[in-house]
């Protein structure tokens, strides 16, 4: 009988992708803190995580061609599309990064990036005890 890995890892495998996906646009967006008329922006994880699941989103199809249309071009690359977010403060220099949101939304990605790991390696130990018989 073959092993399905998808099936086996369930939904930590893409909710890995997701994680590290909007990781990089919160970094993106502290590193451009003081860059003048930058919008901060971020994706809805459980919408990414969705089109992760049925194979949708940016990953849904695949181009051979470098002149082949995207299917999502608000997504670039990513498995939702991008969200701006809402400046609580306004800034002279049109910039909407807080960088007090954006740390804490950084930090708590990081901690559900850190659980979605541990769900991950708890799937495949389980699958190594399965294999081994014990």
């Amino acid at each position: 009988m073959a092993i399905n890995f998808d099936t086996a890892l369930g939904i930590n495998a893409d909710a890995l992708k997701v994680r590290t996906q909007r990781a990089e646009l919160l970094a993106t967006n502290l590193a451009n803190a003081d860059t003048p008329n930058f919008k901060a922006q971020d994706i809805d994880f459980r919408s990414a995580l969705n089109s992760a699941m049925t194979g949708g989103g940016a990953e849904g199809l695949k181009t051979t061609n470098a002149h082949h249309f995207t299917t999502n071009a608000e997504s670039n690359g990513l498995m939702a599309p991008l969200q701006y977010r809402v400046s609580t403060q306004d800034s002279l220099d049109g910039n909407t990064v807080d960088e007090e949101v954006e740390q804490a939304q950084f930090m708590q990605n990081a901690v559900q990036y850190q659980a979605s790991l541990q769900f991950l390696g708890g799937k495949f130990s389980s699958i190594t005890k399965a294999l081994r018989g014990e």
